[in-house]
């Protein structure tokens, strides 16, 4: 494991576990260029008024509650509008990626002690290709998806015990033929000890 990485594990482990649960945000496209628009308004950062560039950034904490978000958004609100300006336009990309790193590095240490390989795997090449795209790419769909995978593999686990219920048997069944990952993932985690409960 790379020193980066370790570091990142301590620091996650450190944070709150509301970065697991802030979702992606919106309100503003900051692509790095002096002519990005927010999509709620349609004019170019770099157009805006001061009211203007407050409510979006605004718009950005009510959706992002990330520390690192609410960090550089809050720097930006009181400093000067061409604070609010650079958070727009690049800022809030950052502070996401960095929230993002440290959220993938809180579900790596989670899946590390479940033994989830395909998250474990996830979650590295995340964290190797080390970009903004990449990470908020696993955020959004990789991790619902690699742990979809894992869970699968929990279960069929659990077929193989010669001992198993027949009830929890029908039950494990019927949530491989569902397939979906929002099923798989309630059934390892609450479902299993509903039917034997």
């Amino acid at each position: 494991m790379r020193p980066t990485r370790a570091a990142l594990l301590v620091a996650a482990t450190a944070m709150a576990p509301a970065l697991l649960l802030a979702g992606p945000a919106f309100a503003a496209v900051p692509t790095g260029t002096s002519t990005v628009t927010t999509a709620t308004s349609g004019t170019p950062v770099d157009e805006m008024t001061e009211a203007e560039l407050r409510a979006a950034i605004a718009d950005i904490l009510a959706d992002d509650s990330g520390r690192a978000v609410v960090r550089e958004a809050g720097e930006a609100l009181n400093g000067t509008v061409e604070d609010m300006r650079a958070f727009l336009v690049s800022g809030y990309r950052q502070a996401r990626f960095e929230d993002d790193l440290v959220a993938i590095a809180r579900i790596l240490d989670g899946a590390l002690r479940n033994g989830d390989k395909a998250v474990i795997a996830g979650c590295n090449e995340a964290l190797d290709a080390h970009t903004p795209e990449t990470a908020r790419a696993f955020r959004e769909t990789g991790y619902r998806l690699a742990q979809a995978e894992d869970d699968a593999v929990y279960i069929a686990r659990m077929l193989a015990d010669p001992d198993i219920s027949d009830a929890l048997r029908a039950a494990a069944n019927a949530v491989l033929d569902d397939g979906s990952p929002e099923a798989l993932r309630y059934f390892r985690v609450t479902g299993q000890y509903e039917v034997n409960g």
